[in-house]
């Protein structure tokens, strides 16, 4: 855990940098990169480090959401078309 002084001294970014931040993270697979970087790096600031690791929880939530729903609905057209022959 990182000390509480030097979070406290942490600057705010500013509005330029959030853009950049959530345009660079949106780009396909240098944006996974970026964010597991800007998640686990020591020099990171702490709010992008934080908005980082909130943003790798939705992904991993939402790739097993679209796996369960995959597994789910796919496996049920495989069955039905198995039924028909």
């Amino acid at each position: 855990m990182e000390n509480l002084s030097s979070q406290e001294n942490t600057p705010a970014m500013s509005y330029k940098e959030w853009a950049l931040t959530i345009f660079l993270a949106s780009l396909p697979f240098i944006g996974l990169i970026l964010v597991l970087v800007w998640a686990f790096d020591s020099t990171t600031n702490i709010h992008k480090k934080n908005w980082a690791k909130g943003n790798l929880l939705i992904m991993v939530i939402a790739m097993i959401l679209v796996f369960a729903f995959l597994f789910l609905f796919g496996g049920m057209a495989l069955l039905a078309g198995l039924a028909n022959n």
